[in-house]
C-alpha cells in the first residue's frame, strides 16, 4: 500500500459542523442516557459509529441520481444493476432489496427452521439477530488468533476449518448451510483468505452443505487479499472478488457498504426455486422483485457504486487510511488490534481500563468518555452489543 495518504478525489460538497464544549457534550450524554445511538446527529462533531450508509456518494452516482428510472416493473435502472452485479457476484439471479438485514430476513425465512444451527467464522448482530428469530442458533468457529488483539495474523477473519469439520460431524442434520462473513465485521474488520474460503467451500461439498456468503465488504477483503496473500499478488481486486464469491452459493450484501450508497442491498443465487421462494415473500415485505423497495434513483446509485468501489485507487487510500490510525495509535501504547483490518479500527476497552469489570461494561465507559472529551462517536461491540441473558435474566 501506499506510504502517503492522499484522497483520490476531490471534495465538492462541504457541511458545517456545531463544535461543541465538554460541558455540553457531558449534558447531552446524560440526557441520552450513555447511549451513543440516542445523541442527535448534530451533537456530534466526528462520527465513527458506523460507515453503514454514511458514504459520501461520488459525481457519477449523483448523476445518476437523476437518471432513476421509477417503472414499477422492469425498471431499466434494475437491469443495469442486475447487469454490474452478475459479473462481479457471479450469480445469475439478482434480488434487490432496502439493506443487508432485509436480504438476511428473507433469505432466513425460508431456510432456517426452529433448531437449526448456523456455523460462521464471525455472524455480525443482525445476522445472529435474523437466525434467532427464526429459530436457529448463531455459532461462530473463528481461528484462534482472531481472539488474541496484540498477535499479528494476516486473515484474523478466517474460519476455523477443523473446527468447521467437526461441528458438521457432530451436529450436520441440523445445519442447513454454512456462512462466511467477508470480512469479518465482528472479528475487527480483519479479512479472509481466499485459501481459508476454498477451504470452507470444499468442507462444504463434503458434508454436502451450501455455502451463503455475506459480502458485506467484499472489495475491501478482496483488496487484502491481493496484499497479503501472494498467490493474488498479480491479480485485480475484481478478479480476487469474482473468484471469491464464485465459491458462494447464494451471497447476502449491504449496499450501504460496498457499494458506497445511503441505502439498498442484494441477494444474489443461482436456485431458480429457491429464488421464487425469495420472490413470492419479498412482495410481500419489501416491494416487487424489480426494485425491492427502493426507488429507481437508489438502484442507478448503488450500479454506479458497485463500478467505483474496485479502483485500485480507492481500495489503496481507504485501507491504508485505517492501518495508519492503527500504526499511530499501536505506537502510543493503545490497546487496538493489530494488523489493521478493514471498515474500523478496534480498541480493547477492557484492556484500556483494567480498573472496570467487564460486567460494569469497561466498552460503554469507553466509548462515553470518548464522546464527552473529544466528541467523537464510537460504538462498543462487546457484552453489550452482543450480550446474552443468564438464568437471572
Amino acid at each position: 500500500m501506499s506510504t502517503v495518504l492522499f484522497e483520490p478525489f476531490r471534495i465538492k460538497v462541504v457541511e458545517p459542523i456545531r463544535i461543541s464544549s465538554q460541558q455540553e457534550r457531558r449534558e447531552w450524554m446524560k440526557e441520552a442516557g450513555y447511549n451513543v445511538f440516542n445523541l442527535t446527529a448534530e451533537q456530534v462533531m466526528i462520527d465513527l459509529l458506523t460507515d453503514s450508509g454514511t458514504s459520501a456518494m461520488s459525481h457519477d452516482q449523483w448523476a445518476a441520481l437523476q437518471s432513476g428510472d421509477e417503472s414499477y416493473a422492469g425498471s431499466k435502472s434494475f437491469l443495469e444493476l442486475e447487469r454490474v452485479a452478475k459479473d462481479i457476484f457471479q450469480k445469475e439471479i439478482i434480488i434487490p432489496v432496502h439493506q443487508g438485514r432485509a436480504a438476511e430476513h428473507l433469505l432466513f425465512s425460508v431456510l432456517v427452521s426452529q433448531g437449526d444451527l448456523i456455523p460462521s467464522n464471525g455472524h455480525f448482530d443482525t445476522t445472529g439477530a435474523n437466525i434467532e428469530d427464526n429459530g436457529g442458533t448463531p455459532v461462530n468457529l473463528p481461528i484462534a488468533e482472531a481472539s488474541k488483539i496484540s498477535v499479528s495474523h494476516p486473515f484474523k477473519g478466517n474460519m476455523d476449518v477443523a473446527k468447521l469439520r467437526a461441528f458438521l460431524e457432530e451436529h450436520g442434520a441440523k445445519v442447513p448451510f454454512v456462512m462466511l462473513t467477508i470480512s469479518n465485521n465482528t472479528g475487527g474488520g480483519q479479512p479472509v483468505s481466499l485459501e481459508n474460503i476454498e477451504a470452507v467451500h470444499a468442507v462444504c461439498q463434503e458434508f454436502s452443505k451450501e455455502l451463503v456468503i455475506d459480502a458485506c465488504r467484499f472489495a475491501e477483503n478482496a483488496h487484502f487479499i491481493q496484499k497479503r496473500e501472494d498467490a493474488y499478488k498479480g491479480w485485480s481486486s475484481k478478479e480476487i472478488a469474482q473468484r471469491v464469491l464464485s465459491y458462494a452459493s447464494i451471497i447476502t450484501f449491504s449496499g450501504k457498504k460496498d457499494a458506497l450508497v445511503n441505502i439498498g442491498g442484494l441477494l444474489c443465487l443461482n436456485d431458480v426455486e429457491l429464488s421464487e421462494k425469495l420472490k413470492n415473500r419479498l412482495i410481500v415485505t419489501e416491494g416487487f422483485a424489480t426494485y425491492g423497495g427502493l426507488a429507481g434513483r437508489d438502484l442507478a446509485a448503488m450500479a454506479q457504486g458497485l463500478r467505483e468501489v474496485l479502483d485500485e485507487r480507492y481500495l489503496d487510500y481507504r485501507l491504508r487510511t485505517i492501518e495508519w490510525t492503527v500504526e499511530r495509535l499501536y505506537e502510543r501504547k493503545v490497546p487496538v488490534m493489530i494488523p489493521a483490518g478493514g471498515h474500523a479500527f478496534y480498541i480493547d476497552a477492557k484492556a484500556f481500563f483494567p480498573h472496570i469489570a467487564p460486567e460494569h461494561f469497561p466498552g460503554i465507559a469507553f466509548v462515553t468518555e470518548l464522546y464527552i472529551r473529544a466528541g467523537i462517536r464510537a460504538v462498543e461491540l462487546g457484552n453489550v452489543a452482543f450480550g446474552k441473558r443468564d438464568d437471572l435474566g
